[in-house]
């Protein structure tokens, strides 16, 4: 019993002593501005300022394709790249810019809604981006009266 404790005592001194070093001296200058400089290029990043995030079509009439832009601004210090534009059902179908746009440049979101349900009809969609926030909302909405019948919900725009 005697040995392992004198044994551990020794481990310990000799582990308490080779820490000693100044870990500061270890550390490479080139290193650490390579770090700064990486961490001011993740501070830089795009953002997507929409002229408007909501359209309204008014009043149409059941089955007609309906189409608007949703036009925006890079207003942030990096490349804007939009990886992703979905809707919340599969009769509004979004098509985002496949290029990145760069700060200061604009882009356009092209948003197709084929007139589909019945009376007032709001749909969303969903574009992911290198953002801040990752996404952003936007909304499409109209009046859809049947077919072949009369107007009657708000009038057209």
């Amino acid at each position: 019993m005697k040995k392992v404790l004198l044994t551990l005592s020794v481990f310990s001194v000799l582990a308490l002593v080779s820490c000693k070093e100044d870990a500061s001296s270890k550390v490479k200058s080139d290193n650490v501005a390579q770090a700064a400089e990486r961490d001011e290029a993740g501070k830089q990043v795009p953002v997507m300022a929409f002229e408007e995030t909501e359209h309204d079509f008014g009043t149409i009439e059941q089955g007609t394709p309906q189409e608007t832009i949703f036009k925006f601004t890079n207003t942030g210090d990096a490349p804007l790249i939009i990886t992703n534009a979905t809707s919340s059902c599969g009769c509004t179908v979004p098509d985002p810019p496949k290029d990145p746009i760069a700060p200061g440049e604009s882009g356009e979101l092209l948003v197709k809604f084929n007139g589909s349900g019945q009376n007032q009809v709001t749909k969303t969609i969903t574009v992911t981006a290198n953002t801040e926030k990752g996404s952003e909302m936007l909304r499409i909405k109209a009046f859809v009266n049947p077919k072949g019948s009369a107007p009657v919900g708000p009038t057209s725009k």
